[in-house]
């Protein structure tokens, strides 16, 4: 980690009232380098013996509910995590993107350029969260075909 991006890390961790500890600074490099969304199990192969478990989930907890991270869920069902916009706060998430999982490689991207236009719908329903998943072929297996 170079002393830039740590000092961002930590910026961001001491704005959501959060100790900076290595663990925390560990995981929010690893999600701000990755170009997909990522799950946990692959956060737990990544971090290894540095961060147990239970510490991990704990992390990717306090990070969404903060409003650091965001959660989507991939074809099979399983949670993976991307960095929120700079809009997300601890009370809300305002990811209204699209997101695109591949049918190939099994990615889960984020399209934060393809927003999701807002819905309005009566009946008493009040929408708190709103997710567009898109599956087909990304952009890296369709190349490679």
């Amino acid at each position: 980690m170079n002393d830039i991006k740590t000092q961002q890390y930590e910026s961001l961790l001491v704005k959501n009232g959060l100790k900076r500890t290595g663990a925390r600074l560990q995981v929010l490099d690893i999600l701000s380098h990755r170009n997909s969304a990522t799950s946990q199990p692959y956060l737990e192969h990544v971090v290894g013996k540095d961060i147990d478990r239970v510490t991990l989930y704990r992390i990717l907890k306090t990070f969404e509910e903060k409003g650091i991270i965001h959660r989507v869920l991939d074809k099979q069902g399983t949670a993976n995590y991307a960095i929120c916009s700079n809009s997300c706060t601890e009370h809300h998430h305002h990811d209204e993107h699209v997101h695109f999982n591949c049918n190939n490689c099994l990615r889960v991207y984020c399209l934060d350029d393809v927003k999701i236009p807002p819905l309005k719908i009566g009946g008493g329903f009040k929408i708190e969260d709103m997710n567009l998943i898109v599956s087909g072929i990304c952009k890296e297996c369709n190349q490679a075909n």
